[in-house]
C-alpha cells in the first residue's frame, strides 16, 4: 500500500469515528476517537479467536506507518504552531516565570523522581534494568502534552488562569522534555559506545533549547514584517504555514529545538499587536479558520493512531502491571515536582486555590510520549517501556482528561470558575 492509500485509511476511519463519537458518544473529540480507535483494536484482538486475516492486515497496515516519525517530524510542527497561534499570550505573559520553571527544572525534577523511583520498582519486579534506562523513561513520561492538553482543556471548564498555566507549560516544557530525552538519549547511547563528554552533552542541550527560541523569535518578527507589508489573506495565511513548516524545518537542519521555535514564533503571530497592526480583520478571520482546520484535523488523525498502536504493543502481563503501577508515580512524581515552585509563586500571582492538584491532573500525557517511547533502541528495553507509556498515555487521555473538568468543579467553586482573565 503506497503512502496516499495509508493517508486516505486515516482520513476516512476519523471521520467515521468522528461521526459516531459527535452523534452518539458526544465525549471531546481527542477522547472519543481515541476511545473508539482503541475499541475497535480491542475488537481486532478479539478476532483471532476465529481467524488472524483480519489482525494480520491490521497489523501489517499500522507496521507501515513509523509513528514517531510522523508525529515528531511531521504533525508536531501545525498542531504546536496552531495551539501557540491562539493561546493568550498577554496572560502567558503574566505568568511566564511559573511557567518557565515548571517547563524546566520541573520536567528535569520530575524526569529524575521517575526515573529513580522507576529504577528499584522494575529491580523489585524482577528487571534488570539500568538506571540511565529508567532516567529516558522518565525524560519522555514527564513533559505533558500540549496537543492533548489543548484539545480537552477547551471543554473542560477550569478557570483561565489555571488554563493558561496547564498550556503554556505544555507548550514549552514539551520542546524542553524533547530535549532533555535526547540529552539523555545521548548519554545513554554514547556510553554504552564508551563515550561519554559532560561538555557536549551540556552543549547539546543549551544550544537546542535556547537556538530554538531564538530562531522562533527571528521569524516570528519575520512574519510579522511579512504580514503587515501586504494585504492579501490567500498569501499571508501561506506566510504563516511557512513559519510553521519551514521553521521547523530549518531548526532541525541547524540541531536547535523545532518544537520550541515554532511555540515562540506562534505566540509572536498570535499576539493582538500583532493581529492589530500586520492583519486585516479578514485575514485574521482566515487565520484563524485555517489553523483550526488544521488543528482539528491533524488531531484526528493523531489520536485515532494512538488507539491503533496498542497492534505493534508487547502486551506481557508483567510489563501491563508495570504501567499500572507507573501511572501513580507518574501523578505523585508531576505532583512533587510542582509543588515547591506554586508555593513560592501563589501569593504575588494569586493562583486558584489547589492550584498543585489540578495541574497534576490537568497535566495529560500523549502522542508525545509515545513517540519518544518507540524511538528507543532495543537494548534500552524498548518494548517493557513502550508498554509502560503507553498504558499511562492512556489513563491520563481517558480518565485524567474526562475528570478534570468535574475535579475543577468539586475543588473550586463557581466563584474560581467564572472569574475573568487577570492580564495586569
Amino acid at each position: 500500500m503506497d503512502i496516499f492509500g495509508v493517508v486516505t485509511i486515516l482520513i476516512v476511519l476519523s471521520a467515521i469515528f468522528g461521526y459516531i463519537n459527535n452523534r452518539f458518544l458526544k465525549l471531546p473529540d481527542t477522547i472519543g476517537l481515541m476511545l473508539i480507535a482503541i475499541v475497535m483494536t480491542l475488537g481486532i484482538f478479539a478476532s483471532t479467536l476465529f481467524t488472524d486475516s483480519i489482525y494480520n492486515l491490521a497489523n501489517d497496515f499500522i507496521g507501515r506507518i513509523d509513528f514517531g516519525k510522523l508525529l515528531l517530524e511531521v504533525m508536531l510542527s501545525f498542531l504546536l504552531f496552531a495551539g501557540a497561534l491562539h493561546t493568550n499570550f498577554d496572560q502567558l505573559k503574566v505568568q511566564r516565570y511559573p511557567i518557565l520553571i515548571f517547563a524546566t527544572i520541573g520536567v528535569l525534577a520530575s524526569t529524575f523522581i521517575v526515573g529513580t523511583a522507576m529504577y528499584y520498582i522494575l529491580q523489585i519486579m524482577g528487571f534488570e534494568v539500568a538506571y540511565i534506562y529508567c532516567l529516558l523513561f522518565g525524560s519522555l513520561i514527564s513533559p505533558t502534552d500540549p496537543i492533548a492538553v489543548l484539545g480537552i482543556l477547551k471543554k473542560a471548564g477550569v478557570p483561565k488562569k489555571l488554563e493558561t498555566k496547564i498550556v503554556g507549560e505544555s507548550l514549552f516544557n514539551d520542546g524542553v522534555g524533547v530535549v532533555v530525552f535526547l540529552t539523555i538519549f545521548e548519554i545513554a547511547k554514547k556510553g554504552n559506545e564508551g563515550q561519554v563528554s559532560v561538555a557536549h552533552i551540556a552543549e547539546l542541550f543549551g544550544v537546542e533549547v535556547f537556538g530554538g527560541i531564538a530562531l522562533g523569535a527571528v521569524l516570528g518578527f519575520l512574519a510579522f514584517r511579512l504580514l503587515r507589508s501586504i494585504d492579501d489573506y490567500d498569501v499571508e495565511v501561506m506566510i504563516t504555514l511557512a513559519i510553521a513548516m519551514g521553521g521547523y524545518w530549518l531548526a532541525t537542519q541547524l540541531h536547535l529545538s523545532g518544537p520550541l521555535c515554532v511555540v515562540v514564533a506562534g505566540l509572536i503571530v498570535g499576539h493582538d499587536t500583532v493581529r492589530g497592526t500586520a492583519m486585516s480583520e479578514i485575514t485574521e478571520r482566515y487565520v484563524d479558520k485555517f489553523w483550526e482546520l488544521v488543528d482539528v484535523f491533524m488531531n484526528a488523525i493523531l489520536f485515532v493512531l494512538i488507539g491503533f498502536e496498542m497492534l505493534i504493543l508487547s502486551l506481557q502481563g508483567s510489563y501491563i502491571i508495570a504501567g499500572l503501577i507507573a501511572i501513580p508515580v507518574v501523578l505523585l512524581s508531576r505532583y512533587i515536582s510542582l509543588f515547591a515552585p506554586i508555593q513560592f509563586f501563589k501569593q504575588k500571582l494569586n493562583f486558584v486555590p489547589n492550584t498543585t492538584l489540578l495541574m497534576t491532573w490537568g497535566g495529560l500525557r500523549g502522542g508525545i510520549s509515545i513517540a519518544l517511547a518507540l524511538s528507543l533502541l532495543d537494548y534500552m528495553h524498548r518494548d517493557l517501556f513502550l508498554t509502560i507509556t503507553y498504558v499511562v498515555v492512556v489513563f491520563s487521555i481517558l480518565i485524567q482528561g474526562l475528570t478534570v473538568g468535574k475535579l475543577a468543579n468539586k475543588v473550586l467553586g463557581e466563584e474560581h470558575l467564572s472569574e475573568p482573565i487577570d492580564v495586569h
